[in-house]
């Protein structure tokens, strides 16, 4: 029995001697899993279930109002749209107390449109790494700016497991328009529908445009094609589409920039023509937005001479390059049949 006892010991200190062996060669990892873990249980244990707080008499009714929303957006998706559902999805409430919940780090090769790709274990690569932890965050980026690379540091908006945990409305959601809180429930409701693994870009411009189509047929089908709700939705969705378009273009264009760099150029001189062709897509969007009369997202950079990099474009790239592709795909293939379109969909990424 002795021996036996022994065997044992012996076999678990060899794992463990195994496991802490791996933990130091894989040191930043085990820090990055170890903060995500601890994050996460942070959310899962700090949420509120929903039907405490609707009968919370500190909840004021208008914010009540806005999670009873929610589930009206949710079930529409699941009804009309025929999105999976997840019975653990916005049940609960999470209190960011008005900081942000998540923050994305997003690398990119400096004279190539090119983003740094993060491999992680099952759920595949992603062209950002997140953080609950805001230093942990800005030490990320640090990293890769002293590698050379550009860099941008965003905030998560919403916070999904794909579908495999459960996943809370975030306070900071109960404040958006009715049409931009439907565009972003059926985004991420489409992440766990259709799980595209090792293409996050496809994966980020499909739940984006199934975002923005179901959003738009919610309120068509709630207030009609008449009202101010629809219309605002609708005419948000002309500008972000001028917008999407031009930046878009940019892109391509200064990737084609890139490649007309020869090996003896030097790093000043080609920062140089990078940044005065970045300029010159801000201005121009400066004035897209003069001609729509709406407030330009970039106009405060060249303010502060703070002009995006690649990075940010790649960033807008993951979640904007293939929109129109997926608008034909569903106009033309499908004639506008969106329950065919998800099947095929379904069928093409399973």
């Amino acid at each position: 029995m002795s021996k036996i006892i022994n065997k044992k010991r012996y076999w678990l200190l060899l794992i463990l001697c195994l496991l802490l062996g791996i933990a130091l060669w894989q040191r930043n990892w085990t820090v990055y899993l170890y903060t995500q873990a601890k994050g996460g249980l942070n959310v899962a244990f700090n949420t509120r279930p929903l039907a405490e707080v609707l009968h919370d008499p500190k909840v004021p009714d208008s914010l009540k109002a806005r999670i009873r929303l929610i589930s009206e957006i949710k079930r529409y998706a699941i009804d009309s749209l025929g999105l999976k559902d997840n019975p653990d999805v916005y049940q609960t409430l999470f209190d960011q107390q008005g900081k942000p919940l998540v923050y994305l780090v997003t690398a990119a090769e400096p004279y190539k449109m090119e983003a740094v790709e993060f491999h992680f274990p099952i759920i595949g690569n992603f062209t950002y790494k997140g953080f609950f932890d805001s230093t942990m965050a800005i030490q990320e980026l640090k990293v890769w700016k002293q590698k050379g690379y550009d860099t941008d540091l965003g905030q998560g908006i919403a916070y999904s497991t794909l579908g495999w945990l459960p996943e809370p409305i975030l306070s900071s959601m109960l404040f958006y328009s009715e049409g931009k809180l439907a565009s972003l429930i059926i985004h991420e409701m489409t992440h766990g529908t259709i799980f595209v693994k090792n293409e996050h870009e496809t994966s980020e411009n499909l739940a984006n445009f199934i975002g923005e189509y179901g959003a738009k047929r919610y309120l068509k089908a709630k207030y009609g094609i008449e009202s101010e709700e629809y219309q605002k939705f609708a005419r948000g969705k002309e500008w972000r589409k001028v917008l999407v378009t031009h930046l878009n273009k940019s892109t391509l264009a200064l990737d084609s920039l890139y490649k007309t760099f020869k090996p003896e150029y030097t790093k000043t001189y080609k920062d140089s023509l990078k940044y005065t062709f970045i300029r010159k897509i801000v201005v121009k969007e400066d004035s897209l937005y003069a001609q729509l009369s709406h407030k330009p997202l970039l106009s405060s950079k060249l303010k502060n001479d703070d002009l995006p990099n690649n990075a940010y474009f790649v960033g807008f790239k993951t979640y904007h390059s293939k929109q129109n592709e997926f608008e034909q795909i569903f106009e033309k293939q499908f004639r506008g049949d969106f329950r065919k379109f998800l099947e095929y969909l379904e069928k093409r990424f399973e």
